[in-house]
């Protein structure tokens, strides 16, 4: 009996350690402890034996019992961890790290950029957001009555501390990014040729087409000779490489079709807004255009006199154009984007597009 219940217990603890599965598992407990089973069947047969055989037989048969017991449980935990543990599988291919994406007025801006500087001009960058009233409007020939120095049109920030004096140190926020054309002239003497990016500010209700900040990008070009002829080859170039871009680009350029209207700017004369041909319908009159074929862009013209005399240029000397356009206006047309809020609203699945 002592040999039979050792191989009893190696036997079990043998086939419990090859148990793949529960329900194997539960069909061996039944096997050894269940009510016919092998160990039950040792204790019944107890009956039969002497005192003696019952003293030594009897704890052993118990023991086997506890033990079978005991291996079953462990068995039960190593399987149900296993089964917690993901099964790693080297030769699945792996999943694709998600890269993170460039803001579209980022795109927009580089390219801008880029375009200008293989065309010979400088990036003028930086300027403060809180300007002087004086670079802001005054040196930029715009008069004191003009209605672009009201509080519904421009952030006032800080009133003049001696007004009495004849000193103009009100502040604001920049509500373009002209002021650095004549920050740059004070120190630079033409010619030149250079573009102003940044963010600029203006005091009016948001829509669609309306946002009380955005980016905005500037051009001056100063010299002896330069002309409205040389102002239209710029303006043309710019527009026909901006619009060839795409992910997938060819290196051609595509004819944007442009026609110039006569307008009044302040620091400008002539004065000129320029409008493209709907780069959506291509003339024929669309949603984006109004049903008139073409998009207003950009104002521009020739630099003032006065403009020039502020920051102690010769106007009879020296000429130039100027030229201001926003970010917000090429993206959206360029990507067909049917409201500038959407560039600010932080969704990540319109990011995810460019």
């Amino acid at each position: 009996m002592h040999k039979k219940i050792e191989n009893i217990k190696n036997q079990a603890k043998k086939e419990i350690e090859q148990c793949l599965d529960l329900k194997s598992l539960e069909n061996l407990k039944i096997k050894y402890l269940g009510r016919k089973g092998e160990v039950s069947s040792i204790l019944r047969s107890l009956t039969s034996l002497s005192v003696e055989d019952k003293r030594t037989i009897g704890p052993k048969a118990q023991s086997l019992k506890n033990e079978i017991d005991i291996f079953i449980k462990t068995k039960i935990r190593n399987l149900l961890d296993k089964k917690r543990t993901p099964i790693i599988d080297i030769t699945t291919p792996g999943k694709k790290i998600k890269t993170g994406h460039l803001h579209p007025l980022t795109i927009i801006g580089k390219e801008i950029i880029e375009i200008f500087k293989n065309m010979g001009f400088s990036v003028c960058d930086g300027g403060p957001e809180i300007e002087n009233e004086y670079y802001n409007f005054d040196a930029l020939n715009i008069p004191k009555n003009h209605p672009a120095r009201e509080m519904h049109d421009t952030f006032w920030v800080k009133k003049s501390s001696n007004p009495s004096k004849g000193i103009n140190d009100n502040l604001l926020l920049r509500t373009h990014t002209s002021p650095m054309q004549i920050r740059y002239m004070e120190k630079h003497n033409p010619p030149f040729r250079i573009i102003v990016p940044g963010r600029v500010f203006r005091y009016e209700a948001t829509d669609a087409s309306h946002e009380i900040n955005f980016n905005h990008i500037e051009c001056l070009m100063v010299g002896e000779d330069v002309n409205f002829s040389n102002f239209k080859y710029i303006v043309q170039e710019f527009f026909n490489k901006l619009f060839s871009i795409r992910k997938r680009s060819s290196s051609k350029n595509k004819k944007i079709n442009i026609r110039y209207r006569p307008s009044y700017f302040p620091f400008v004369e002539p004065g000129l807004e320029i409008d493209i041909q709907c780069v959506k319908c291509g003339g024929k009159g669309c949603n984006i255009c109004a049903g008139s074929g073409w998009l207003e862009v950009m104002g521009a013209g020739m630099v003032h006199p006065n403009v020039l005399k502020a920051v102690g240029y010769n106007p009879k000397k020296y000429q130039g154009f100027a030229f201001g356009v926003g970010t917000e206006r090429i993206a959206m047309l360029k990507y067909n984007i049917p409201d500038i809020r959407m560039f600010y609203d932080g969704d990540l699945r319109f990011i995810n597009q460019f």
